[in-house]
């Protein structure tokens, strides 16, 4: 088992990855820029070593910074959380390059997921269903091939970057008239934000809903998926809120996907924790892409299936194999996660600040991940997300109520938060019988 693991990240998942380490019996290392010097998991870890000022998020993506630090502190493993430097290959062969161990696939497979092209092309061959798009990226010079593609492939279509991520970098386009200036827009917006103006093309679904897998594979040859997470609650394609398993799925879909899954893990060699994202619409999936890292969601599919997916993440890092096998995991239950973010409900603007009282929900389960406390300052430097309110019942129906009464019982004052939006979200009637589309979060809200 790894003896040091330094925590490259801040906030909720940081404390999350810390006390997996300390389950473990693993030693932590909390790295913090000035801003975060009050952060629960700089008091609680074993050692602490600042790394930055405190007027920006660059400390946590300083690669030199957080190298020397685990040499001073002779850790044997960096953990990247998500966000951040969670899937920069670079980071990763930095970090095995320098003797320490990356909690997290190889860069080369890092590098491979992260490119939409190659990610798709890997998934082809492995027999994962994707959506009908073009074979490889769009020529820059050669008009003609762009417009038969998007003919071939039957308008509306969707323009994406290959580095891109996050919702950035895609554009909608519904007819051949807009075809051309779409894309010339779309490679320079995506050669200015991600430094690569590689763009391609795929079938733009009308009404899907966002799926996702999650997937546990160990490099040597085993892997297991822990079911499935409806993430279709997404505004400017931000996930707002979360369930497992998803609902009203087409049965025999289901299975298939998850098998094709778990081909792909060991056709990749894949190593760690990561999630297969899929749109899925009429009863046919269609991946879209990979995140090699823990997702911020992961804690869904930790209730209803009892697996700590952290604590996997280590032991794999560890070079063990997985401690469960497929026949191990045993779906039980449902669960929903609300992300609770430090913004206004009503215009989404980051609301940093004070916390000058912050109650959380509790009983039978009811999970709070969060490193607030009363008496906290949110800094504005960085994701407004505070928490994840967490809920678990033996049906849907009973987690969504815990839910409901968990959302009424939180309390945090001094500062703007969108905990209205999700107690109103929890008693939507559309929402309550399962399955909105990944646009229905937008209409309601009258931002489409």
């Amino acid at each position: 088992m790894l003896d040091k693991v330094l925590i490259a990240n801040r906030g909720e998942i940081a404390l999350r990855v810390l006390r997996a380490c300390k389950e473990l019996g693993i030693k932590t290392v909390a790295v913090h820029s000035k801003a975060d010097r009050e952060l629960m998991h700089v008091r609680l870890a074993d050692e602490a070593v600042c790394i930055g000022p405190a007027s920006s998020a660059q400390s946590y993506l300083n690669i030199p910074a957080l190298i020397s630090a685990a040499e001073v502190t002779d850790s044997s493993a960096i953990h990247p959380g998500y966000g951040f430097l969670s899937e920069n290959a670079n980071f990763a062969e930095q970090v095995e390059r320098s003797g320490f161990v990356f909690v997290g696939p190889r860069a080369e497979t890092i590098r491979m997921m992260g490119d939409k092209v190659s990610a798709i092309s890997a998934m082809k061959a492995a027999g994962v269903p994707t959506v009908p798009g073009s074979d490889g990226p769009l020529p820059e010079d050669n008009d003609e091939a762009i417009l038969a593609t998007a003919q071939r492939i039957g308008y509306p279509v969707i323009i994406k970057a290959a580095a891109g991520g996050g919702g950035r970098g895609m554009r909608v386009v519904h007819s051949e008239g807009s075809l051309l200036s779409s894309v010339s827009v779309t490679r320079n917006e995506a050669s200015t934000s991600f430094g690569d103006g590689t763009l391609y093309m795929e079938k733009f679904l009308e009404n899907p809903r966002h799926v996702e897998v999650q997937v546990l594979a160990d490099g040597q040859g085993n892997a297991i998926h822990l079911y499935d997470r409806d993430c279709s609650l997404q505004r400017r394609h931000q996930k707002v809120l979360e369930e497992a398993p998803a609902p009203h799925l087409e049965p025999q879909a289901r299975e298939n996907v998850f098998k094709a899954c778990i081909d792909a893990c060991i056709e990749i060699n894949y190593r760690g924790a990561g999630t297969f994202e899929f749109l899925y619409e009429n009863g046919q999936f269609f991946f879209i892409e990979m995140n090699t890292r823990v997702q911020v969601e992961h804690p869904v599919s930790e209730m209803v299936t009892g697996v700590d997916i952290v604590k996997e993440q280590l032991r794999i890092a560890s070079g063990l194999p997985l401690s469960i096998t497929q026949e191990d995991v045993q779906l039980n239950g449902h669960a929903f996660e609300c992300r609770i973010n430090a913004e206004d409900s009503r215009t989404f603007m980051p609301s940093p600040g004070k916390i000058e009282l912050y109650h959380a929900p509790g009983g039978l389960g009811v999970r709070m991940d969060s490193h607030i406390y009363t008496g906290y300052s949110v800094p504005p430097h960085y994701d407004s997300l505070i928490g994840k309110l967490i809920t678990w019942g033996a049906s849907r129906e009973t987690a969504l109520t815990r839910m409901r009464n968990a959302l009424d019982e939180l309390l945090v004052e001094g500062i703007k938060t969108n905990i209205d939006l999700q107690k109103d979200l929890v008693r939507d009637s559309a929402f309550q019988q399962g399955g909105v589309n990944i646009h229905y979060l937008e209409k309601k809200l009258g931002l489409t």
